[in-house]
């Protein structure tokens, strides 16, 4: 169950309550008592940020494969430019 925050519009106070996504917002202030009480936005108490922390969820097979600080594959830092891919016509000028 996620954790609402509310604030009322009328004195200010601010509160937080567990309760179901299907739950209706409170509409009552338990400080002033009038119906100025209005459900605000906030951030994710989580984040899923940094290099890697997908690829070690749902693992199939028993092989390990890029995994972060594995040190087996260079993760690409900003300002750093791809080598350009090979085509097929210059691996042919390349082995004639």
């Amino acid at each position: 169950m996620p954790i609402y925050e509310y604030e009322c519009k009328a004195c200010g106070h601010r509160l937080e309550k567990l309760q179901k996504v299907s739950a209706a917002p409170l509409r009552e202030c338990p400080a002033c008592q009038t119906d100025a009480l209005s459900r605000l936005i906030s951030a994710a108490g989580f984040r899923l940020a940094g290099g890697g922390w997908y690829e070690t969820d749902f693992k199939s097979g028993g092989t390990k494969r890029n995994l972060a600080g594995d040190g087996n594959s260079k993760t690409p830092v900003s300002g750093d430019k791809p080598a350009p891919a090979a085509t097929p016509a210059s691996d042919a000028k390349a082995s004639a």
